[in-house]
C-alpha cells in the first residue's frame, strides 16, 4: 500500500502531532508500506530525504508562509485554513510521482490537497489531533475558558483576540469555508479521543469517523534508548523531580502549575522540571526553583521521564490525547492531569495518577505533594501506568489504522467492480 502523510511539521521540528506522524511513518513502513510524507519547508531542511527508516520526506514551500509578518513564531509558519496555491502545485507533483493509495491529513495542509482529491483517485483519511473542523483557533476555547460552541459574532470576538483583527476576518471565513469542503470530501474522520469526536460535532452525525487514540512505539520505554545528544540530560536535578513536557503556554496549564508550584514551599522539594516548545504566551521569567528546557531532542526527554519522579498535564484547554502522557506511563511515572478533554481517557484516577479539576492551583498542588511525599505510592501507580499504557502501543493502534486504510481500499473495489457490471448489464462500458 502507497501512503502520503500530510502535516504542516515534521522531525526534527518538534511537538506531539509532529512524533505521532513520524511514528505512524515509521510503523507502517516496517509493516512493509511505501510511506511518504509531505511537509513544509523550513530552513536548513532538505527539500527531498528518505530516512533511515525508509520514509520518505519532502518538503514543500508555500506561497502564506513566504509572508513573515503573518506568523508570531517565524520557526513554525503553519500551513492557512484554505488552498496554497504553491503548496497546491507541489502535492499535485508529489501524487503524481509517488501515487498513493491513501492520503491520510493532520493538520492544516489537508486544505491545500482538497483540491487534488478527486483528480488523485486517494481515499482520504484526517486524524483530528485537535478541533479545527469548528474552531479557528483549533483550540475550541473561549477567552480562556473551554467553548460552548461555535457562532459567527462569538468567533470572529475571540478570533481577533488570538490573531490580530486583520487575521481573524480570513482565518474564520477560510476555516468555516474549507470545513464545509472537507466534510464533504473526507471518507474517514480519525478523532484521537472522544472528546475530540464530540467537540468537532461528529458524534451525531453523519459524518464517517472511528475514534483511535494516539500511540507510543512498543520499545518507548526502553531504557537502551537513553540520550546521545545534547543538550544532554546531565543537566537534571540528582534527586526525582516532577516533570512537565509540552507546549510552554498558556493552554497546557504552564501558569497554573507555576502558581501550584508557589504554593509547596519546603525548602527540601526538588525543583521542577519544564521541557518543550516556546509559546506566544511563555512566561518571560520564571521562579527559583524551575528549571526549564527549550526544544530538546525526543530521546532527551525520555531521559528525563526516566529520572522523573511523576508527570504533570495540567491542560485548561481540551487535551486531546497527549503522547507525553504515554511516555511518561511506559516508563512507569504516575501522572497528574486535568479532568479535561481526552486526559480522562488516558490516566485513571487513584489508580495511575489523579485528575483533577482544571485551572485549580491548589487542588494540583495538593496532588503533588502527596506524590512528592510518598515514593512507595509513586512506584504503585507507576506500575499500574505501565500496564494501561499498553492499550496504547503501536503494535495495537498501528493495526487498527491500518485496517481502516484496507475497508476504505475494499470499499473502493467493490465499488469499481459494481460500476463495471452495471455498464455491462446496460451495454455499455466503465470509464
Amino acid at each position: 500500500m502507497r501512503i502520503l502523510m500530510l502535516t504542516d511539521f515534521y522531525p526534527p521540528i518538534v511537538g506531539g502531532v509532529e512524533q505521532h506522524v513520524r511514528n505512524l511513518s515509521i510503523a507502517l513502513t516496517e509493516r512493509g508500506h511505501r510511506v511518504t510524507v509531505a511537509t513544509l519547508a523550513h530552513e536548513g531542511l532538505a527539500p527531498f530525504e528518505i530516512d533511515e527508516h525508509g520514509v520518505r520526506i519532502y518538503r514543500v514551500k508555500g506561497t502564506m508562509q513566504r509572508i513573515e509578518v503573518l506568523f508570531s513564531n517565524p520557526g513554525r509558519r503553519y500551513a492557512p485554513p484554505i488552498p496554497d496555491p504553491e503548496v497546491t502545485l507541489a502535492l499535485r507533483g508529489i501524487i503524481a510521482r509517488e501515487k498513493p493509495h491513501i492520503v491520510h491529513a493532520h493538520n492544516w495542509l489537508l486544505d491545500s490537497f482538497l483540491p487534488l482529491k478527486a483528480w488523485s483517485g486517494a481515499k482520504f483519511v484526517v486524524s483530528m489531533h485537535e478541533y479545527s473542523l469548528v474552531c479557528a483557533k483549533k483550540s475550541l476555547m473561549y477567552f480562556g475558558t473551554p467553548c460552548s460552541g461555535p457562532g459567527p459574532t462569538k468567533c470572529m470576538r475571540c478570533a481577533s483576540d488570538h490573531y490580530g483583527t486583520a487575521k481573524a476576518l480570513p482565518t474564520v471565513l477560510g476555516n468555516w469555508a474549507m470545513s464545509a469542503v472537507e466534510r464533504a470530501l473526507v471518507d474517514l474522520f480519525i478523532p484521537v479521543s472522544n472528546a475530540v469526536a464530540k467537540g468537532n460535532g461528529l458524534v451525531g452525525s453523519k459524518l464517517p469517523y472511528k475514534v483511535i487514540p494516539n500511540f507510543v512505539p512498543d520499545s518507548v520505554g526502553d531504557s537502551s534508548s537513553a540520550a546521545t545528544t545534547t543538550p544532554t540530560p546531565s543537566q537534571l536535578p540528582d534527586q526525582p523531580f516532577p516533570l512537565f513536557v509540552g507546549a510552554l503556554g498558556r493552554h497546557k496549564g504552564v501558569d497554573v502549575l507555576l502558581e501550584a508550584w508557589s504554593l509547596l514551599s519546603d525548602p527540601d522539594m526538588p525543583p521542577l522540571v519544564m521541557i518543550g516548545a516556546p509559546w506566544a504566551d511563555t512566561p518571560k521569567e520564571f521562579p527559583a526553583g524551575v528549571q526549564v528546557y527549550t526544544d530538546w531532542p525526543h530521546d532527551a526527554v525520555m531521559e528525563a521521564w526516566r529520572k522523573s519522579a511523576f508527570g504533570l498535564a495540567p491542560s485548561v484547554w481540551p487535551d486531546p490525547c497527549p503522547t507525553v502522557v504515554m511516555e511518561a506511563m511506559a516508563v512507569g511515572k504516575p501522572v497528574i492531569a486535568s479532568r479535561i478533554g481526552g486526559l480522562p481517557d488516558l490516566v485513571n484516577d487513584s489508580e495511575t495518577g489523579f485528575l483533577v479539576p482544571p485551572a485549580d492551583p491548589a487542588a494540583l498542588a495538593a496532588a503533588m505533594k502527596r506524590l512528592l511525599d510518598d515514593p512507595s505510592l509513586r512506584e504503585h501507580m507507576g506500575q499500574a501506568g505501565k500496564l494501561k499504557v499498553r492499550q496504547f502501543f503501536a503494535s495495537t493502534v498501528v493495526e487498527r489504522i491500518e485496517s481502516e486504510y484496507r475497508a476504505l481500499l475494499a470499499e473502493k473495489r467493490a465499488r469499481k467492480i459494481s460500476r463495471g457490471r452495471s455498464a455491462v448489464a446496460t451495454g455499455g462500458s466503465e470509464q
